[in-house]
């Protein structure tokens, strides 16, 4: 039995509780309740992990193949979901596309205020947070990200961020110059999986986010989103993503 449980568990029974929305077991133990079995007794699945799962196979496959598929079930992410079976392995390749993209770094730190900008102000998930807002909590940018696959919802917006990117330094002669890689840096994002959906969030890093009402609000829409009883699209808009990139690289080396 655990005796304490992190912010991540303590908001969302606490939200379950509040609104009536839902019932929640919170686990730490994926091996055990990971399972065919027991995921039948759920129509959501929360993830705020990291590292490599002892998630079965035969789980998995049930899971991604069926589970994930039928109506009124669906994925949601937080944060370090993202920094879950993140190596190079193909045989990760199934969460890389239940999560959307994974760990590559975070150059914005959990004590910088960024200011995120909303692209789908009519998804029901978004509306708490209005079209733009600012918060301190540590933004991760992506590895295994493809815009293709994803209804990108909200990013970071370089050009009103302290920091621009990964910057590094390498000498030039007597001089050392300073170069920034900068590129787009998507917060959230959903996808439809057959007639279930995913919803992904890289805000949580920090246990201020996790009473933050915006943040709670936004979760709260992605469980009614995922029951279908609120709009919010899921269709791909790799536009976006393309020109959040060159906006981005933009942004991050103007003078």
């Amino acid at each position: 039995v655990k005796k304490d449980l992190a912010a991540a568990e303590v908001a969302m029974t606490q939200l379950g509780q509040q609104t009536g929305l839902f019932s929640i077991h919170c686990t730490q133990d994926a091996k055990a309740d990971f399972t065919k079995d027991n995921l039948k007794n759920y129509d959501i699945v929360m993830f705020y992990t990291t590292g490599e799962l002892p998630i079965a196979d035969a789980d998995r496959d049930y899971f991604m193949n069926e589970w994930l598929k039928q109506k009124g079930h669906g994925w949601i992410g937080f944060h370090s979901a993202a920094d879950t079976f993140r190596t190079n392995n193909p045989a990760h390749k199934w969460y890389w596309d239940l999560s959307g993209g994974t760990f590559k770094g975070h150059p914005w730190n959990a004590g910088e205020l960024v200011t995120i900008t909303v692209h789908d102000t009519t998804h029901s998930a978004m509306k708490p947070f209005g079209g733009e807002f600012q918060i301190k909590d540590e933004i991760y940018w992506y590895d295994h990200w493809v815009p293709e696959n994803v209804h990108v919802l909200m990013s970071l917006n370089i050009e009103k961020c302290k920091t621009k990117g990964q910057v590094s330094k390498k000498k030039d002669g007597d001089k050392e110059v300073e170069t920034v890689q900068a590129e787009h840096v998507p917060v959230a994002w959903c996808r439809s999986w057959g007639d279930g959906k995913i919803f992904f969030n890289n805000l949580g890093h920090n246990e201020a986010t996790w009473t933050d009402k915006r943040f709670l609000d936004s979760t709260e829409a992605a469980i009614h989103w995922i029951r279908n009883e609120v709009p919010g699209d899921t269709k791909p808009n790799p536009e976006v993503s393309k020109a959040w990139h060159e906006k981005s690289v933009k942004d991050a080396t103007a003078k």
